[in-house]
């Protein structure tokens, strides 16, 4: 049996490849696609092991897990990511070690970061999460926002203290439109981002894409892949 060290190397260097081939399809550079490890329901140890491997930035979803494994984790150069869906209860945690939060998608929440932010003295990067299976002033079924409240959303990011609004993120729907067509759910990402940078040209961030689909969304324009289970295996069940 292989060690964990090279069971992630290897499948790892599976996803790097993934992404170079995409990357080159769509002609676009490799180093233009930053690739996010999910390591929600896995250990620090494999954190850890990530980082030697050059990983630089990993993301969870549940702070209960989150918070304890980014303490064992914080003498590593790691940018961690926060992509579930947040409850304000929890922020005050989230934000002590997130270094972006993907999942902004109500402004009780960009007020409950922002005072947190703020009171632990840190800028904290928002990326405005999209539903795109969500109707006019509806939240989607995995969270965000619809499209049509982006840019009220998106202004009151960039006027809280403690926060800068980085750009959108989105998990293709499993109802809608775009159900079961993840490329034109990342093509109409892509577009929202676009009409944001006209009024924000500093939230450059498209977050979109994982193992499954992580090809549609490089060839969608986007600049960061959240990718957990090509890295890191079938995940264990939460209990």
């Amino acid at each position: 049996m292989t060690d964990r060290r090279t069971e992630l190397a290897e499948n790892l260097a599976r996803v790097e490849d993934r992404i170079s081939t995409a990357c080159a399809k769509a002609g676009r550079n490799r180093d233009d696609v930053t690739l996010i490890v999910v390591t929600k329901t896995y250990p620090a140890s494999d954190v850890r092991i990530l980082s030697e491997l050059g990983i630089r930035h990993v993301a969870e979803n549940r702070d209960q897990d989150a918070a304890p494994k980014a303490a064992a984790c914080s003498d590593l150069p790691l940018t961690w990511h926060f992509v579930g869906q947040l409850q304000t209860n929890k922020v005050r945690s989230v934000a002590s070690y997130a270094d972006i939060v993907q999942s902004v998608d109500r402004v009780k929440l960009v007020t409950a970061l922002s005072k947190e932010a703020v009171r632990a003295g840190r800028e904290l990067d928002c990326l405005i999460q999209v539903a795109l299976d969500a109707e006019s002033g509806e939240r989607g079924d995995r969270g965000g926002v619809g499209p049509d409240g982006v840019a009220a959303l998106a202004d009151a990011v960039a006027a809280a203290d403690g926060l800068r609004l980085g750009g959108l993120m989105t998990v293709a729907p499993l109802a809608g439109q775009y159900a079961g067509r993840p490329r034109a759910a990342f093509d109409r990402l892509t577009e929202i981002a676009s009409g944001l940078r006209a009024g924000h040209p500093a939230a450059k961030m498209v977050s979109a894409g994982m193992s499954s689909d992580l090809e549609d969304a490089v060839a969608a324009g986007a600049t960061h892949v959240r990718v957990g289970t090509a890295v890191l295996g079938v995940r264990p069940r939460l209990g």
